[in-house]
């Protein structure tokens, strides 16, 4: 039996550092509560004190985001203390030291509602405990990797173990170095309520390791339900390189795949842990697991998966991909890919990224948007080999994700270029066939130099659209918004324009004569509608068409986000004046030139609707309608005269 000492009341302490150059980089001090000051002429090097009370309590209760990150915290602790063990017992030899599971086991006590953190690693004397928990900022674990070599350590601050008065109004942490061998002074016991003061003694754990046993406060009672804790703990630590034991139950089940090397991971490993991590049931369409030394140590394993849930009206999605340093929870939504790639999911791991004092985000944007570059680089590279095998696999792909590649051309102006040789359309050709950029090339004659388009609601319409009227070449067919919003955001490819061929203002050959009927259409319509009237050679089955517009489509999406941002109103109001090309031979516009009065005037009407409504610039048709119903009236009225 061990003498029972008494306990030492110890004031808690800085650690002393040499400059400020973070936000836990603050002197070292002792806290009497008064000083006396005295000055002389000449300068006089001074150490900052401050009030260790409300200094603990900015680190306990300002620096982390939730609560619920203290049991990350203590967790970790945990693990580096495991990690140094197996360390020290590799380079050192070890008396009355017996080898054991390395594990770390959480109690609940509903009792005495305490929770406790245990670990069987490197453990502390009593006088480590006096240092590495009497002094804020001072890490133990960054010492020992100052002087060891040792990479799967975690922490770094020396601020984590007070997260625990975040739920916690009095701490206790008994522990015994495994270096301590039998001697009393091997082990000790610290405790604190956090006030300022702590109790230290001789009087530890039985073997190494150590022991933290929070009890918590009123209004805590979360902690002590085991299903609160498996939540946290799958969360935040569900990768922590030991077995992790709730009141006696394994919790942490799921091995760190993405640590593992690439060519060893089965593909049935790859799907069980992609459900896990995504909460799918479906199997992975592409799997991209790689490592990376240069520019940062970058451990990645990323998932496409076989469909999305945007399609289904579940909302937009968030993003997939979590991000970790050194198997710990970083940013469980993190932004380490751009958005349009939020359809991802997986892990990056780096152990190079610069963490801020909570360890919940990086401290260095410049490093950040480095691996973010680097990540989102490499996963368009895996896209272009996808697309180069072709095959089902870039089919599906395709149909399920290729709204986002869209999306990110919009978006991605550094990636636009990569992302642009991806997108695939149907065309005139081919009969629904999908092509890109560079087949469309391969098959323009030598003197076409542009890349032509049109918009339509689907390949019927766009197959009988007028604006094809007298063309010979290959048309893309564009059949959403976003596709005439790619259109016109790439505005050209590999040097060709990308044109529509609803606003191509190219040189034609003009038809001869139609100036009386040129000017009969412009005193109909007035400029209140149309900006100019010009004559075209092409149209042979159409009378006129509406050209350099915004398309229908184009409209339409604009129309929706005015809406949405409390605008009212209809596509159909507000046209501004348009340019009309016409068949200056096409029998409706000779004719009414030849009736003239109102029948003449009404039909240059109507065929001007028509021109709108051929454009999908008129949402509602019935503007038409009365005009239309006067027209067949006067027809039938003209027929019946004639019997």
């Amino acid at each position: 039996m061990r003498p029972q000492l008494m306990p030492q009341t110890r004031s808690l302490h800085l650690r002393p550092v040499t400059a400020l150059s973070s936000p836990v980089a603050t002197p070292s001090a002792t806290f009497p509560t008064t000083t006396t000051r005295s000055f002389s002429s000449a300068p006089e090097s001074k150490s900052f004190k401050a009030e260790t009370r409300s200094l603990l309590e900015i680190v306990t209760n300002s620096i982390y985001t939730t609560k619920q990150i203290f049991l990350r915290e203590l967790v970790s602790n945990c693990s580096d203390s495991l990690s140094k063990l197996q360390h020290v017992t590799a380079t050192e030899s070890l008396s009355d030291f017996t080898e054991s599971e390395l594990r770390i086991d959480i109690d609940i006590n509903k009792d005495d509602k305490t929770l406790t953190i245990k670990d069987n690693g490197i453990g502390m004397t009593a006088g480590d405990l006096e240092s590495n928990l009497g002094t804020i900022a001072k890490s133990g674990s960054a010492d020992f990797k100052a002087t060891e070599d040792s990479g799967d350590v975690i922490g770094k601050f020396g601020v984590g173990f007070y997260s625990a008065f975040m739920v916690g109004d009095h701490v206790t942490v008994k522990s015994r170095s495994v270096k301590g061998g039998s001697d009393a002074a091997a082990g000790g016991t610290w405790s604190s309520d956090g006030g300022g003061e702590f109790y230290v003694t001789e009087d530890g754990l039985e073997s190494n390791g150590c022991e933290v046993k929070i009890k918590l406060k009123e209004g805590e009672e979360e902690y002590m339900e085991e299903s609160r804790i498996k939540s946290v703990l799958k969360e935040y630590s569900n990768f922590i390189n030991y077995p992790i034991y709730l009141n006696g139950e394994k919790v942490n089940t799921q091995k760190a795949l993405w640590t593992e090397m690439p060519s060893s991971v089965k593909a049935d490993e790859h799907e069980k842990f992609y459900q896990y991590i995504s909460n799918g049931f479906d199997k992975p369409l592409h799997t991209l697991h790689y490592r990376a030394d240069a520019p940062l140590d970058i451990k990645t394993l990323l998932y496409i998966p076989s469909y999305h849930t945007e399609k289904y009206g579940m909302g937009r999605m968030t993003a997939g991909v979590s991000l970790y340093c050194r198997k710990v929870l970083i940013e469980k939504e993190s932004d380490v890919l751009p958005e349009w790639l939020r359809f991802v999911k997986g892990v990056v791991d780096c152990e190079d990224l610069p963490l801020n004092i909570g360890r919940e985000s990086s401290s260095d944007n410049l490093v950040k948007n480095k691996l973010k570059e680097a990540v989102k680089r490499r996963v368009v590279s895996e896209l272009e080999k996808i697309k180069k095998k072709g095959g089902d696999k870039w089919s599906a792909f395709w149909k399920e994700y290729g709204s986002f590649l869209k999306e990110g051309v919009c978006q991605d102006y550094s990636s636009q270029a990569k992302l642009s040789k991806l997108l695939m359309w149907e065309s005139s050709k081919d009969g629904g066939e999908l092509v890109n950029f560079d087949d469309y090339i391969s098959r323009c004659p030598p003197e076409q130099k542009d890349i032509y388009y049109l918009t339509a609601p689907n390949r019927e319409a766009a197959d009988a659209s007028p604006y094809k009227e007298g063309r010979d070449e290959e048309v893309i067919y564009v059949f959403s918004a976003i596709d005439d919003f790619v259109m016109a955001n790439l505005g050209e490819y590999e040097g060709r324009k990308i044109v529509s061929l609803e606003k191509s203002g190219e040189e034609e050959e003009a038809a001869e004569g139609g100036e009386e009927i040129i000017g009969y259409i412009k005193q109909v319509l007035g400029e209140s509608k149309v900006s100019k009237v010009e004559k075209t050679s092409r149209l042979k089955s159409t009378p006129a068409i509406v050209t350099d517009h915004e398309s229908g489509a184009m409209r339409r999406m604009m129309k929706m986000v005015d809406t949405q941002g409390g605008a009212t109103g209809t596509m159909n109001d507000d046209l501004p004046p348009l340019s009309l090309k016409v068949n200056v031979e096409h029998p409706i516009l000779v004719g009414a030139k030849e009736v003239g009065g109102e029948v003449g005037d009404k039909v240059i009407e109507q065929v001007f609707e028509n021109a709108i409504v051929g454009a999908g610039l008129r949402e509602d048709g019935r503007a038409g309608v009365e005009r239309v119903n006067w027209l067949l009236e006067k027809l039938v009225q003209s027929e019946a005269e004639k019997k």
